[in-house]
């Protein structure tokens, strides 16, 4: 193991969450300093986007299964519809007078470290350059004007490239050190939110792995000190291909073209003071990621279709209806045929959202407490999501546990326990009864050994934990229940539990299914027809 790999592990370690003690944190919350959730660039020019998503006609269920409609052109109401239906806004929520925005993309603490960006050749609507995504006014700020044939030319009039960034300090203003893992399960969440809006209209995703990060930076202007300033800094976090899955686009003559770019705009500041988190620094350093080989793109084993949800709605209503559930009524039940249903959605299937922007094998495998679901004895169970994996979760696992088949027989699902497990899933969960008074809760186990050899997968591990997290919310929303994601567990509580010993695997997030008690006290708003 290399230098970064050991700062990896140092984090990992003292990042985690224990019975006796909680990862290093503010202590208390400095409102006087709370993150601005939005940034502006002032004096960017701006192109307002219409709110075109409700012309979208794709329903969710056949994006599930891999069905897609005819790909749409790429202008200016299609990328509207890419980024209303992925990083915008959901609804306006109000308590009193606090009065705060929710999005499409879900993100620890409703805090949002993710910033999106749009690299594009010229559109019908939007010419070509480098945009910032303003999802509070829902409009692109642009950034770069690039007038160089070298740019259109990269682009091979096949498809658009979108960038994800994160401000760590968004996250660390509330969680602490442990927020740096928030902003990676954010990221993922928001590959998936981009990779099912861009399926809805008939696009492919896909991760485009090779980019280094330093490349991701200067396209997308985030070493630009001069535009920054005194405000928080952008780290890259990936580039997603939106478009003809077959072509990849020439990073190399895009920078270049760079280079004679009129760039805009300069990023305010989001907060009046900060807290500097050192940890933070070492593990984003020790898991740069420099230039690789783009790999050669897996092919997922064909599967048979998911069963059709008790709800079947358009992709846009289940996008935007999307909520993270803070309390479960501890009653509602969910059949074994729903839970089977929402689990085949977590399996690699060609082509079919999310898991088309992904690379490599499945690394991450849920290990569920089910609690309240009709026809499965309430237990601890595994779902192995690829077959490969299978002995080797087995060997490092209690060697009592049962390892039997359940489900149907295309779903690699293990019954390992019988047993009521609410109260250690509660436990898990940071003494959280969402854990428990849910028809199910899981947690994430990934393949940990994975970042030990190539520290910049570090990243990719929680992002496929965001990926997974992102599925099950919509599968929650179209069974009629709700989800919500919990980043606050006691990571070796679980890993006790398992009887894992070692780095080989760890739990890197938590999630919980349930029928949602709804707070009467807040009132609700459209996302963008009340502005504040």
């Amino acid at each position: 193991m290399d230098r970064s790999g050991h700062v990896l592990l140092e984090y990992h370690e003292r990042s985690k969450h224990r019975v006796d003690h909680y990862a290093p944190g503010p202590g208390g919350l400095d409102w006087a300093t709370q993150p601005d959730p939005f940034r502006v660039f002032r004096g960017a020019p701006r192109i307002g986007l219409p709110l075109a998503a409700d012309t979208l006609a794709t329903r969710y269920n056949a994006l599930r299964c891999g069905v897609l409609p005819p790909a749409h052109r790429f202008d200016l109401s299609t990328l509207a519809i890419l980024f209303e239906l992925s990083l915008g806004l959901s609804a306006w929520k109000s308590y009193g007078a606090q009065r705060w925005a929710l999005r499409c993309n879900p993100s620890s603490g409703n805090l949002h470290p993710t910033e999106g960006y749009l690299l594009c050749p010229a559109l019908p609507g939007v010419p070509g350059g480098v945009y910032h995504y303003l999802s509070r006014d829902h409009l692109l700020e642009h950034r770069a004007a690039v007038d160089d044939p070298r740019w259109t030319e990269a682009f091979s009039e096949k498809g658009v490239l979108i960038g994800i960034n994160s401000i760590h300090w968004r996250e660390a203003w509330k969680y602490g050190m442990r927020a740096w893992r928030y902003c990676q399960h954010d990221c993922g969440h928001a590959i998936a939110a981009m990779s099912y809006a861009a399926a809805a209209l008939g696009w492919q995703t896909r991760l485009v792995e090779a980019a280094a990060d330093d490349t991701v930076a200067r396209l997308l202007g985030l070493d630009r000190s001069e535009d920054f300033g005194a405000a928080e800094a952008e780290v890259p976090d990936v580039l997603l291909w939106i478009g003809n899955p077959e072509i990849r686009p020439d990073l190399e003559s895009m920078r270049a073209a760079l280079d004679k770019a009129h760039w805009y705009g300069c990023a305010n500041q989001l907060s009046s003071g900060h807290v500097t988190w050192p940890d933070i620094d070492s593990i984003h350093r020790a898991t740069n990621k420099s230039h690789t080989r783009e790999p050669t793109l897996l092919n997922p084993e064909q599967r048979p279709s998911p069963a059709t949800p008790a709800l079947d709605l358009t992709f846009a209503r289940i996008a935007r209806q999307r909520r993270s559930a803070v309390n479960f009524d501890g009653t509602t039940r969910i059949t074994d045929a729903a839970f089977f249903t929402m689990l085949a959605c977590l399996l690699a299937c060609p082509d079919t959202p999310p898991w088309n922007a992904l690379t490599s094998p499945a690394a991450v495998h849920p290990v569920l407490f089910v609690h309240r679901v009709d026809g499965l004895e309430p237990g601890l169970y595994v779902l192995v999501r690829d077959p490969a994996a299978q002995p080797f979760l087995k060997q490092s696992m209690r060697p009592e546990w049962l390892w039997q088949k359940t489900g149907p027989d295309h779903l690699p699902l293990y019954f390992l326990l019988p047993y009521d497990l609410r109260a250690a899933a509660k436990l898990i969960c940071c003494h959280q009864d969402i854990g428990a008074d849910s028809c199910f809760s899981l947690g994430m186990l990934a393949k940990f050994e994975i970042a030990l050899k190539q520290p910049w997968r570090y990243r990719h591990l929680f992002w496929e934990c965001g990926i997974l997290g992102q599925a099950l919310y919509l599968e929650a929303e179209a069974a009629g229940v709700r989800s919500t994601g919990i980043g606050c567990f006691f990571d070796d509580e679980m890993h006790a539990l398992l009887g894992v010993k070692d780095h080989a695997w760890q739990s890197l997030y938590h999630f919980t299914v349930g029928g949602a008690v709804v707070d009467q006290r807040l009132s609700a708003f459209p996302p963008y027809e009340v502005q504040p």
